[in-house]
C-alpha cells in the first residue's frame, strides 16, 4: 500500500522518492536543452528518470497514466505509475506528454552529397544533418538501404565512438542491380565511372561475390533491385537464379535481404528468391491480386510502403496512388507485416506527417502504426533489447507533444528523442 506521501507524488505525476537515505528530496531536473542535437554521450551514463508522462510501453499495452521511467546506464530499470527512484536522481518532468519506444525508419539513404567526406567534416556539421533528417523525427534506429559503404561505415564509427550524435545504423552498402539495370532516375546523380563499380551481376556466382564483398566491408543488410526502372515505365527484373543466389549468400551470413520490386514481376522474383522485406510497395501493381498477396503474406515477407515518397517524387495523381494504397490495404488486411520507412535521402523532404496520413488512408489505426515504428522492426531485425519500454530494454525513447491515439499526425510532433539513455534532441 502506498504511503500518503507516495500517493501525493503519484497524484502529481511524480515518481515516488526513495526512502533509503535521509537527505531531503532533491528535484534535480535535467537542465534545459536547446532545439537541435545535444552534446555527445559521455562514456559513463548515469541514472535519471522521466516523470509525469503518458506512457505507451508497447503497441498492445494500455497506457500508463502519469507514469515514470527510471533509466540507468542506457537501460530501462523500471516503468509504471509507482516507480520508486533513489533520492537525488535527476528527473525530467514531461508535463503529461506521450512517451513511446524509439522509432525505427526501415528505409533511408545516407547518399546525399552532404554526407561525403565523413571523416573530414566537423562533428557539429554531421550532428546538424542527423538532427534535421532523423533525430527531430524521433528515429533512434535507421536502416540505410543503399549508399556508399565507405562513407556510411565511417559515419557509423563516428557515432559509435561518441564523436557524432546520431541514430543506430544498419546499412546495406551498395545496392545490387540486374544486369544493365541501374535505374534511369539515378542518371545525373552518379559520376560517369560509377557504373563500373555498382554491382550488376550477370550470374549467380557474381551475385554471391557482390554480397560477400559488401559483407566484408562491414555491412549488415543486402538490398536487391528485383525490379529496376531502366526507363520511365520500363522495369527490368533481376533473373531469378541471380536473386536466389544473392539471398542464399546473405542468409548464410544471417543477414536480412531487402528488395526494390517496382511491379508484379519484381515482386514475384523477390517472393520466389526468399527476400525478407520489400523496400517499397510495388508502384506498378497490375497483376498483383488477392491470391498473390496471400502467397506473399504466407512467406512472411514484410513490406515498407514508403507512400509519401511516391506522392512526392513520382506523382500526386490519385489514379496513380490509389492502386498502390489498395495493395498496402489488402496486404495489411491479410495479416501482412508492415514496417515504417520513408526513403529519405532519396527523398529530400524529411517530414513524416504525410506518411502517417497515407497509412491512415490505408486503414491502419494508430496502434498498428506504432507497431510499424517500434516493436515490428525490432522483432524483424532480431533487436530483442528494443522496440518496447520494459525493464532491461534499451532506453531508446520518443517523447511526443500530443497523443497519436487521437490523431496519427501526433507521431510527427516530436518533443524529444532519447537513444541509449541520452537526450540527443529536444525542442527548445
Amino acid at each position: 500500500m502506498l504511503t500518503k506521501r507516495a500517493q501525493r507524488h503519484r497524484e502529481n505525476g511524480q515518481c515516488i522518492p526513495g526512502v533509503m537515505r535521509r537527505d531531503p528530496l532533491v528535484h534535480a531536473f535535467m537542465p534545459p536543452t536547446p532545439s537541435g542535437p545535444q552534446s555527445p554521450p559521455s562514456s559513463t551514463l548515469g541514472t535519471w528518470a522521466i516523470q509525469n508522462a503518458r506512457i505507451y510501453p508497447s503497441p498492445d499495452a494500455p497506457p500508463v497514466e502519469r507514469g515514470c521511467i527510471l533509466i540507468r546506464t542506457g537501460r530501462v530499470v523500471d516503468v509504471g505509475a509507482d516507480v520508486e527512484i533513489p533520492l537525488g536522481t535527476p528527473t525530467m518532468d514531461v508535463d503529461r506528454r506521450i512517451v513511446t519506444a524509439g522509432f525505427w525508419n526501415a528505409h533511408v539513404h545516407l547518399s546525399e552529397r552532404k554526407w561525403a567526406g565523413a571523416l573530414r567534416r566537423p562533428a557539429a556539421e554531421l550532428n546538424g544533418f542527423f538532427s534535421d533528417m532523423v533525430l527531430s523525427r524521433g528515429f533512434t534506429t535507421v536502416a540505410d538501404t543503399g549508399s556508399d559503404p565507405r562513407i556510411t561505415l565511417r559515419i557509423r564509427r563516428r557515432i559509435e565512438s561518441g564523436d557524432v550524435i546520431g541514430p543506430s545504423i544498419y546499412t546495406a552498402g551498395s545496392g545490387i542491380y540486374p544486369p544493365k539495370g541501374i535505374p534511369y532516375y539515378l542518371e545525373g546523380t552518379l559520376p560517369w565511372y560509377a557504373s563500373w563499380f555498382i554491382p550488376q551481376p550477370s550470374s549467380p556466382a557474381g551475385a554471391v561475390r557482390a554480397v560477400e564483398r559488401n559483407i566484408a566491408r562491414g555491412t549488415d543488410l543486402v538490398k536487391l533491385f528485383t525490379g529496376s526502372y531502366v526507363q520511365r515505365g520500363v522495369v527490368r527484373p533481376m533473373p531469378l537464379p541471380i536473386a536466389r543466389a544473392a539471398v542464399d549468400a546473405a542468409h548464410a551470413h544471417h543477414q536480412l535481404v531487402f528488395a526494390h520490386p517496382s511491379n508484379f514481376e519484381g515482386t514475384r522474383v523477390a517472393l520466389e528468391s526468399g527476400v525478407d522485406i520489400l523496400a517499397h510497395a510495388p508502384d506498378a501493381p497490375q497483376g498483383i491480386d488477392g491470391e498473390f498477396l496471400r502467397r506473399v503474406v504466407a512467406s512472411r515477407m514484410a513490406m515498407v510502403p514508403t507512400l509519401k515518397m511516391f506522392r512526392t517524387t513520382v506523382s500526386s495523381d490519385r489514379g496513380y496512388l490509389q492502386p498502390i494504397y489498395e495493395v498496402v490495404r489488402r496486404f495489411h488486411e491479410l495479416g501482412g507485416e508492415l514496417l515504417f520507412g520513408t526513403d529519405v535521402g532519396y527523398m529530400t523532404d524529411y517530414s513524416t506527417e504525410g506518411e502517417f496520413l497515407a497509412l491512415a488512408e490505408c486503414d491502419l489505426d494508430w496502434r498498428e502504426i506504432l507497431r510499424m515504428l517500434t516493436e515490428g522492426p525490432a522483432l524483424r531485425f532480431s533487436a530483442t533489447d528494443s522496440g518496447v519500454i520494459a525493464p532491461g530494454k534499451r532506453a531508446d525513447l520518443v517523447i511526443l507533444d500530443s497523443d497519436p491515439s487521437r490523431d496519427v499526425r501526433a507521431f510527427a510532433r516530436v518533443w524529444s528523442t532519447v537513444r541509449r539513455g541520452q537526450v540527443l534532441w529536444r525542442q527548445s
